[in-house]
């Protein structure tokens, strides 16, 4: 009897030695960098702490839906901001605006019923130098504006609703007038612009109907989108260009247990585009991003690298679902620009796709100058483990003397494949353990 104690207690003693090393082991970035402790805090922001409440209908804003508001809006802000900061409430009802521009110390809240909605006129929309496209220029702002702000939020269960469709039937009508028609263009401005900001924080809105792109970051660190609901319509009149997220020249940033149904990328990485891309100042790298535990509706794809991208690397999605992305993971390659996109990583995605992997030369409106140092563009050190999916085709891969392929992973990977184009050899140092497609274990 004594024998078996100690045994029960030896036991017991391994497993709790096991559990302690696994609670002090680090989680890493895929380049082998630890994770900083920034990305596990997803402890969402408390209204309540942000300082005094500035109800818009309080302060002269009219409960009209059909009045455009801007000015009325805009000296709620600029009130919250002159004493000292405090939190811009959007309450039941639905209000009209134009470009708003938030400052330091403010915040936006969007009551549960309430929605703030774009104009469909895009007069209404202050022009002024700004970034889009890859590209640093005059274009249109944002119906949500922050720049160079520490600690802005947008929080609530309410809407900020874009009114995009009669920007979406504009431009279609360009495109069958002229089918070289560019997004810049067709002159739609997006629903938000956080740019040169840190220690932001956008949580539980419904972000809807954007003209253009949804949520465009630019020059930004340590920016959380926590459980939002990004939805643009795919079907009848659809809404061109609406990325749920799109990122640019930033780093340290969570996307987290949000749902993304656009017609358009869910996250797109964004830099610059170009001949001489990387020699411009305004452009830059974006690395450190997690996206983890989101949903994705109809989408082009869940996690997209360019077009308009110079330099990413330590790129995590992890554990999402897809019900019917286009692609899971599109590394599109400019052959106008240089490029590098490495420790990218696709970690425990489920459910079904269009293509899984897709990496293939992108030339829409490139433009290619020479330069003779022109660096050849090149993927490296990407990563697929933990899948389980039904795909029409898992390996939607094309070689080109513009770019080059190399040290690709594929691991524990179970999925159902219509192509069945799994070709191992078209990337060198590809390395594969336990990749089953439709049945057939890979060698």
């Amino acid at each position: 009897m004594r024998k078996y104690l100690w045994v029960t207690i030896l036991f017991c003693f391994v497993g709790m030695m096991a559990q302690a090393k696994g609670k002090g082991r680090k989680e890493i970035f895929p380049d082998g960098k630890p994770i900083p402790d920034w990305f596990r805090d997803t402890t969402k922001v408390d209204v309540n702490q942000l300082g005094k409440q500035y109800v818009i209908t309080d302060y002269g804003v009219k409960q009209d839906s059909t009045l455009v508001q801007t000015e009325a809006i805009q000296r709620v802000i600029d009130v919250a901001s002159r004493h000292g900061g405090g939190v811009v409430v959007v309450p039941k009802g639905v209000f009209l605006s134009g470009s708003l521009f938030f400052r330091q110390g403010t915040h936006l809240h969007i009551m549960e019923g309430g929605t703030l909605k774009g104009s469909d006129r895009i007069a209404h929309f202050k022009l002024m130098k700004t970034r889009i496209e890859g590209q640093t220029c005059t274009y249109f702002s944002a119906l949500v504006n922050a720049d160079g702000i520490d600690g802005f939020t947008i929080t609530g269960k309410g809407t900020i609703n874009g009114n995009g469709k009669n920007y979406w039937e504009e431009f279609w009508i360009r495109r069958q007038w002229n089918r070289e028609c560019t997004n810049k263009d067709a002159q739609r401005p997006r629903l938000t612009y956080i740019s040169h900001c840190k220690n932001v924080t956008i949580q539980d809105v419904h972000l809807i109907n954007s003209p253009f792109w949804t949520n465009h970051i630019y020059r930004s660190d340590h920016c959380r989108f926590l459980d939002c609901t990004i939805f643009a319509p795919t079907e009848g009149i659809k809404a061109p260009s609406s990325d749920a997220i799109d990122i640019d020249a930033c780093h340290d940033i969570l996307i987290r247990g949000c749902y993304m149904n656009v017609n358009d990328d869910a996250v797109a990485l964004k830099g610059g585009k170009g001949t001489w891309a990387d020699r411009d100042s305004t452009n830059g790298p974006n690395y450190d991003i997690i996206i983890e535990n989101c949903r994705y509706g109809s989408v082009h794809s869940c996690l997209t690298l360019g077009s308009e991208s110079l330099d990413d690397h330590n790129i995590l999605l992890r554990n999402c679902h897809s019900n019917n992305a286009n692609r899971v993971l599109w590394l599109k390659m400019r052959p106008d620009t240089p490029q590098h996109y490495a420790y990218v990583t696709v970690d425990g995605m489920t459910g079904k796709t269009g293509s899984f992997l897709v990496v293939r030369p992108w030339t829409q409106f490139f433009k290619p100058e020479g330069r003779v140092d022109m660096p050849k563009s090149k993927c490296d050190h990407i990563v697929m483990k933990n899948i389980r999916m039904s795909c029409q085709n898992f390996f939607d891969v094309g070689t080109s003397d513009k770019y080059g392929l190399t040290d690709f992973r594929f691991e524990n990977i179970q999925v159902s494949d219509e192509a069945n184009h799994f070709d191992r050899d078209m990337i060198a140092n590809t390395f594969i353990r336990n990749v089953v497609i439709n049945g057939i274990k890979q060698q």
